[in-house]
């Protein structure tokens, strides 16, 4: 008899993130419960505490986000996570941490809108609160997995990236892929390259937490390590301290933009299926680049030449690749679950040189690859 893999799992969505969490090294959860996120606060509630961990479930969504920023403060790998109006409860929250540069993972489970919408149905409405959800000019990574082994390593890339370039970075997820149950290999811990913020190499009377240096990223000292420093949402200097020299806080407002601009090609992934060849192009992402893949097999076993491109990094966006690969293409269809955010993007980046076909749906049902294989056969 074949011995069990201890490694394969049969995880949900939801449950795959909050592991994956745990391997990255979040050693913190502040929440408050909210449909479909709901069971990463469940797993994370109970192991936590088994390895010397902290889970709060706070008041309301606010106090979460401020929570896990506090937690990241102190040293901790943090994340909270939640699901449509709690998104919009934590954005003040999300720019203070953009402003203040504290490295922290915001899980966005996905759901119908606007307001309380469709608590258990599952949407991609968000796209463009994950960017502009917070005032003001300020950078955001934000990831959107398509399955739960991809839900596993994206939540480890969503800590690592804020860690390195000490950012709140999001991942956008969805009811459908939350609450999927797949099977999993999980890989061994040593093989996902863990990554941890840069500390202070100066003493403490020499240290500068926003400190101009070639790299763009700060070092982070931990409070309560003995580098004692201002934290404020206000604009600020390289002490930490508010300022309204403006020279110094367009120095700084500059690299807090520049750094996650320099490093672009680090942070973007996307996915392509038989792209090269394509004369019809297919862009989706999260649970609908699943049906998106069906429609493109579909359409290549009728003789039809469409390709898939997937979004796997959302922000910053893609421009450059759509632009490459959809050169050759004469038709773009763009298939997501709400009224346009991500198609008015593709058009925006291929400078409307081709026609680009949305394939919409935001009455809570999934988009099928019928629709989606319909738009590719349908006359230009």
């Amino acid at each position: 008899m074949e011995t069990p893999n201890p490694n394969v799992k049969m995880w949900q969505g939801n449950v795959a993130c909050a592991e994956a969490a745990l391997a990255a090294g979040c050693r913190f959860f502040a929440g408050y419960p909210i449909t479909p996120s709901t069971e990463i606060a469940e797993v994370l509630s109970y192991r936590l505490p088994m390895i010397g961990g902290n889970f709060i479930q706070m008041e309301d969504e606010i106090a979460a986000m401020g929570a896990t920023i506090g937690a990241s403060l102190g040293g901790v790998k943090a994340m909270t996570a939640t699901s449509g109006p709690g998104f919009s409860l934590k954005q003040e929250n999300i720019g203070f941490a953009a402003m203040a540069e504290v490295p922290c993972v915001i899980v966005n489970v996905q759901r119908g809108g606007p307001s309380t919408g469709l608590p258990t149905h599952a949407a991609q409405g968000e796209v463009m609160q994950a960017r502009w959800g917070t005032h003001g000019d300020h950078p955001i990574i934000v990831l959107a997995p398509c399955s739960v082994r991809e839900t596993y390593d994206m939540t480890v890339r969503a800590f690592n990236l804020a860690e390195k370039y000490r950012t709140p970075v999001i991942l956008l997820s969805d009811e459908i892929v939350g609450h999927l149950t797949e099977k999993v290999e999980v890989p061994p811990i040593e093989q996902l390259g863990i990554e941890n913020r840069k500390k202070p190499s100066v003493t403490p009377d020499k240290y500068l937490p926003y400190e101009l240096d070639e790299s763009d990223i700060p070092a982070m000292a931990n409070f309560g390590d003995g580098y004692r420093y201002h934290v404020t949402g206000l604009a600020h200097d390289e002490t930490g301290f508010p300022t309204n020299n403006p020279e110094k806080i367009q120095a700084q407002l500059e690299r807090l933009n520049r750094k996650i601009d320099r490093y672009r090609d680090d942070i973007v992934e996307i996915e392509t299926h038989y792209t090269e060849d394509a004369e019809i192009l297919v862009i989706s992402f999260g649970s609908t680049a699943r049906s998106a893949r069906r429609a493109v097999i579909n359409a290549r076993e009728k003789g039809i030449k469409a390709g898939l491109l997937r979004l796997k990094t959302i922000w910053p966006f893609p421009d450059r690749e759509i632009e490459e690969i959809s050169g050759s293409v004469r038709k773009i269809i763009v298939a997501e679950m709400n009224l346009g955010q991500i198609a008015h993007e593709v058009e925006w980046a291929t400078r409307r040189s081709k026609p680009v076909v949305r394939v919409n749906k935001i009455n809570g049902e999934p988009i099928t690859p019928n629709e989606i294989f319909n738009a590719i056969i349908a006359q230009d």
